[in-house]
């Protein structure tokens, strides 16, 4: 189950990242709620998944499904470039992760 929290934490982080681009695009209630709710919601989740797994194991994860989530949303909503290498590079970090889950 502490993966499956890890997994929610990551994506918590992603609209945590989310909120602070509409942030920066719209000073807004709505806009800051976005930004503390998803960060909230994923130290929530990076907390509970940490009970069983190691701190390291857990913030790498945490940390990689945040920085590639947020760089494919990037992507996806906001025009961001979608470059081959930059594609290869976010596919690395999810690899890093699944072999961290392998060997934990």
């Amino acid at each position: 189950m502490s993966w499956v929290y890890l997994i929610i934490a990551g994506v918590g982080e992603v609209f945590g990242v989310m909120g602070i681009n509409k942030v920066n695009q719209k000073k807004s209630v709505l806009s800051f709620t976005w930004l503390i709710g998803g960060f909230l919601f994923s130290f929530l989740f990076l907390t509970l998944a940490m009970e069983d797994l190691p701190m390291g194991t857990a913030y790498a994860v945490w940390t990689g499904i945040g920085t590639a989530g947020s760089a494919v949303s990037g992507m996806v909503f906001y025009g961001e470039s979608a470059d081959w290498r930059r594609i290869v590079f976010i596919s690395m970090i999810i690899a890093a992760a699944v072999g961290l889950k392998l060997i934990t």
